[in-house]
C-alpha cells in the first residue's frame, strides 16, 4: 500500500506533464498511467517495474500527433502493441539488449534535449513548435516577450523540485517521504490560487467527449515507420528498465531479495497488451518508467500488487479529483517535464562512454535524434557504432623484435582474420629452432587467427623451436611453455586423463603425489578455464550470490554437481554429506550443520527450490544395509542413524516402494537409495523455514536420483499414488515439479524459471563456458 501511494503521487503530475508536452489531451496521460499500472502490472515479466507514459516517448508521440492527428496516433499505439506481442511470442526480447549502450543513452539524451527546448517555451509563457530548430530560432523572440506569472510559477516549481530532496535534519528526512514532483506542482498550484494569478491551467474535458483510437491515414511506408519507431522506443526503454530493476533488487536484503528476476519476453508481452488497451481507450503509449520503478523498489514493494494498486489510484483520481487537477498551472507541469528532460542527459552516461571511447557513437545518436528524428537518429548511431567497431578491428598492431636470442611477436588489439596476413609475416620472421614468445594483448581472437597461430606453433615446435603464448590482459592463456604434443584433455575428466599435459613436470615423491595432482589441476583451471569465467565471477563478487536452488547431495567423489546439472557459478547452493541425509527437525543432537544450511538458504538467500539428490552405489546406504546404525560406535555410525527411517521405508510394503523408470530397483541397495531420497524430502518439510516457505507458496521440493554407471539422471514423479523416478531425456520439454503440499505433478512447459530444457541463467545445454565441452570449444574464441 505504501509503495503504491508513493508511486501514485509521482505518476499523477508527471502523466499530466508528459501529455502536455506531447500535445495530446491531458486525460490521455491519466489513461496511460492507469493502464500501464493495471495491465502491465498484472501481465508483465518484471513485477516491480512501473509502466505508464514515459518521457522517452514524448518526442515520438508529439511528432505522430503533428503528422496524423490524435485519434490516428492512438491507432498507431495499438499497432505498436500488436508488434510488441509478436516480438514477445518470438522470444527475441534479449536481442534488444544487444544494442550498444552508447546508442541507447544517446537516444535518451537526444529526446531529453528535445523535451527541454520545447517545454522552455511554455515555461516562458509561450507555445512550442514541433521542430527543435524552429524552437531554437523562436527562443530570442520568446525571451523578449516573457509572461511574468508563468515564469514565476515555473521558477517556483523548479526551486521546490531541486530543494526538497536536500532538506536537512531529521524533519527534512521525514518530509522527503513526500515526492518532490508532487510538492513542486502542489506548491505552485497553491501559490497561483492564493495570489489570484491569471495564467493557463489544466483543462480536462468531460470523459463523455474523450476521443478513442482511429485508423491512421497516409502513405503506408510512413505509418509502418511510425509503428516501428514507437515499438522500438517502447520496447528498448521497458527492457532496459526491467534490467535496471533487477540490479536494484540484487543488493536488497530481506523479502525484496526473493522477488523473481525479470522474464523479458513476458515483459514485452505485458507492454504490448498495455499499449493495445491504452491506444484503444485514447491513452498515450506505455513503457517502463525508471523514476516510478525506482520509487516502487525504494518504498519496499515485494510484489506486482503495488504496481497494480497505483493504477487503480490513478483511475480514482481521474474520476474524483478533476476540480483539483484543473487548478494546476500549465507552466508548472512544463517546468516539471523540462527538468525530467534535462536529467535524461546523464553526466554518468557521458563519463561512461568517454571511458570506453564511444563518444562519437553517443554524439552522433544524440544529434541525429535532435535534428532528424528518433528512428533516424538510432539508425545513424548504430551505423556509427558498426563503423567504429570495424575501425578498431583493423587497427591491430603486430610487431617483432629480437633480444638476447628471444624473438617476441607482440599483438596489440583484436586479433581477427583481417590481421592474419600481418600476423603470418611477423611469425615467419622467427628463425627455425629459435625460442619465440607471442604476447596477445586483446580480448578477442577469432577462429581464423586461432588456426593460423596454432599451425605456426605446431610447425615451429616440430622443427626444434620453442613457443610461449602470453596473455597480458585477459588474453587467451597465461604465459607457459607449450609442449610439442598438443594436449587433448577435455573438461570434466579425472586428473589421470590429464597426464599428457604434465609430461614435462618433474616427478614428485610418492607421498606428495596427491598434492601435485591438486596443484596441476589448479594450474589447468588458471590456464584454460579462468579466462572464460573471470568476467562472470567478477560480476558475482560485486553483486553477491543469489542462487535459486539448494542442492543437497552425497559427498561421493563420483557425483560432480555442476556437471550433472550444467550449472555455473552462482546457480546452486550445494550442501554435501555422507548419504545426502537431512536430520529430522529437533533430532540433530548437536549436529546443526545441515539445519543451518537449510535456514540460511531459505531465509537469507531466498532459494525457490530444494533438491535432494541420491545416487547409485551409495556407500552410506550399503553400510546401513550391512550393519544398521546406533547411538554409539564411531562418528560415522552415529551419523547414519538419520538414515534409519529410510531403511524402514525401504523394507515396507512393496506397493509403497519407489520405482525407477517404471521398473523395480535392481537390488536392495538401489531400493534403499531411492527410498532415502523420498524420506529425506519428508524430513525437509518438517524444518521450520521450509514449512513456512512451502505454506506461502515460495518454495518447491524436488527429488533426484543419478545413476553413476549410466550417467543418467532421474526426477521424482507421482505414478498412481506411488513415488517413482522418471528418466530425464535430452529432448525433455517439461519438468517434474514437487507441489507445495508434497504431491508431484508433471509440468508440460516446466515451472517458472525451472524449465528442464533451460531458462534464463539455467540452461541445461550450457551457458557461457558452462556446458560439457564448451570450455575447450571456446578457446578458439574469447
Amino acid at each position: 500500500m505504501s509503495a503504491a501511494v508513493a508511486v501514485f503521487l509521482i505518476a499523477l503530475p508527471l502523466s499530466l506533464g508528459i501529455a502536455l508536452a506531447t500535445g495530446a489531451p491531458l486525460q490521455a496521460g491519466l489513461v496511460a498511467a492507469a493502464v500501464g499500472g493495471i495491465v502491465t502490472g498484472r501481465f508483465g515479466g518484471c513485477p516491480l517495474q512501473v509502466s505508464g507514459p514515459a518521457a522517452g516517448l514524448t518526442v515520438v508521440t508529439a511528432d505522430l500527433i503533428h503528422r496524423y492527428g490524435w485519434r490516428a496516433t492512438c491507432g498507431i499505439t495499438v499497432l505498436a502493441g500488436l508488434a510488441q506481442l509478436a516480438l514477445g511470442c518470438l522470444r527475441v526480447a534479449r536481442g534488444a539488449l544487444a544494442v550498444s549502450p552508447a546508442v541507447v543513452h544517446g537516444m535518451l539524451a537526444g529526446i531529453g534535449i528535445t523535451i527541454a527546448v520545447a517545454q522552455l517555451h511554455i515555461v516562458l509563457g509561450g507555445s512550442p513548435d514541433s521542430s527543435v530548430l524552429a524552437n531554437l530560432r523562436a527562443l530570442p523572440a520568446q525571451l523578449a516577450d516573457l509572461h511574468p506569472a508563468a515564469v514565476s510559477m515555473s521558477v517556483l516549481t523548479l526551486a521546490l523540485l531541486l530543494a526538497w530532496p536536500r532538506l536537512p535534519g531529521r524533519v527534512g528526512r521525514m518530509l522527503r517521504v513526500v515526492p518532490a514532483a508532487l510538492v513542486a506542482v502542489a506548491g505552485a498550484t497553491a501559490t497561483a490560487a492564493l495570489a489570484g494569478l491569471t495564467l493557463p491551467r489544466v483543462d480536462l474535458p468531460s470523459w463523455r467527449s474523450h476521443a478513442l483510437a482511429g485508423l491512421p491515414e497516409g502513405p503506408v511506408s510512413g505509418v509502418v515507420a511510425a509503428v516501428l519507431t514507437t515499438t522500438l522506443v517502447c520496447s528498448v526503454q521497458s527492457l532496459l528498465g526491467a534490467v535496471a530493476v533487477d540490479k536494484l533488487l540484487a543488493a536488497r536484503p530481506g523479502p525484496q531479495s526473493r522477488v523473481r528476476r525479470s522474464d523479458l519476453n513476458r515483459e514485452l508481452l505485458g507492454q504490448g497488451a498495455a499499449n493495445i488497451v491504452s491506444g484503444s481507450l485514447g491513452g498515450l503509449p506505455v513503457a517502463g518508467v525508471a523514476v516510478r520503478s525506482t520509487a516502487n523498489v525504494n518504498s519496499g514493494a515485494v510484489s506486482r500488487n503495488s504496481t497494480m494498486l497505483h493504477g487503480v489510484l490513478v483511475v480514482v483520481a481521474a474520476l474524483l479529483m478533476v476540480p483539483v487537477l484543473e487548478e494546476i498551472p500549465l507552466a508548472s507541469l512544463a517546468a516539471l517535464v523540462m527538468a525530467v528532460g534535462i536529467q535524461m542527459v546523464s553526466l554518468h552516461h557521458i563519463r561512461t562512454v568517454t571511458r570506453h571511447r564511444e563518444v562519437l557513437v553517443y554524439v552522433a545518436t544524440t544529434l541525429g535524434v535532435v535534428f532528424l528524428g528518433v528512428l533516424q537518429g538510432v539508425l545513424l548511431g548504430v551505423a556509427v557504432a558498426v563503423a567504429v567497431a570495424l575501425h578498431r578491428l583493423t587497427r591491430t598492431r603486430i610487431t617483432h623484435d629480437e633480444k638476447e636470442g628471444v624473438h617476441r611477436v607482440r599483438v596489440r588489439g583484436q586479433l581477427t582474420f583481417l590481421a592474419v596476413p600481418r600476423l603470418s609475416r611477423a611469425l615467419h620472421l622467427v628463425p627455425q629452432g629459435a625460442h619465440a614468445v607471442v604476447e596477445l594483448d586483446g580480448s578477442f581472437m577469432d577462429h581464423a587467427a586461432y588456426e593460423s597461430l596454432q599451425d605456426w606453433r605446431s610447425t615451429h615446435t616440430a622443427r626444434g623451436g620453442t613457443a610461449e603464448l602470453a596473455g597480458r590482459r585477459g588474453g587467451i592463456r597465461t604465459s607457459e611453455q607449450v609442449p610439442a604434443t598438443e594436449c587433448q584433455c577435455r573438461p570434466w575428466t579425472p586428473w589421470r586423463n590429464h597426464q599428457s599435459c604434465f609430461a614435462g613436470s618433474a616427478a614428485a615423491p610418492a607421498g606428495r603425489e596427491a598434492a601435485h595432482e591438486l596443484a596441476r589441476g589448479i594450474s589447468s583451471f588458471q590456464r584454460n578455464t579462468a579466462p572464460l569465467v573471470r568476467e562472470e565471477l567478477a560480476r558475482l563478487a560485486r553483486e553477491g550470490q543469489r542462487p535459486s536452488q539448494l542442492f543437497l547431495t552425497c559427498a561421493d567423489s563420483r557425483l560432480v554437481t555442476s556437471m550433472i546439472t550444467a550449472s555455473g557459478p552462482g546457480d546452486l547452493f550445494v550442501v554435501r554429506n555422507i548419504g545426502n541425509l537431512v536430520p529430522p527437525a529437533g533430532e540433530e543432537h548437536g549436529d546443526d550443520s545441515v539445519a543451518a544450511a537449510i535456514e540460511y538458504a531459505v531465509d537469507v538467500l531466498g532459494v525457490r527450490s530444494i533438491t535432494v539428490c541420491g545416487h547409485s552405489g551409495c556407500g552410506a546406504m550399503q553400510a546401513l544395509l550391512a550393519t544398521g546404525a546406533g547411538d554409539g560406535g564411531t562418528p560415522l555410525q552415529r551419523w547414519l542413524r538419520h538414515g534409519l527411517p529410510s531403511l524402514a521405508r525401504s523394507a515396507g510394503e512393496r506397493h509403497g516402494r519407489p520405482r525407477l523408470a517404471g521398473r523395480e530397483p535392481a537390488d536392495a541397495v538401489e531400493r534403499l537409495c531411492l527410498a532415502n531420497v523420498v524420506q529425506q524430502l519428508a524430513h525437509l518439510r518438517a524444518h521450520g523455514p521450509v514449512g513456512r516457505a512451502l505454506a506461502k507458496g515460495e518454495l518447491e521440493l524436488h527429488g533426484m536420483y543419478f545413476h553413476v554407471g549410466e550417467a543418467q539422471a532421474y526426477l521424482l514423479a507421482e505414478t498412481e499414488g506411488a513415488a517413482g523416478f522418471e528418466r530425464v531425456t535430452e529432448g525433455a520439454a517439461g519438468g517434474v515439479r514437487q507441489d507445495v503440499g508434497g504431491d508431484v505433478r508433471q509440468d508440460v512447459d516446466g515451472g517458472d524459471g525451472q524449465d528442464v530444457d533451460g531458462g534464463v541463467g539455467q540452461e541445461v545445454g550450457g551457458g557461457v563456458g558452462r556446458g560439457v565441452g564448451t570450455v575447450e570449444e571456446a578457446r578458439g574464441g574469447r
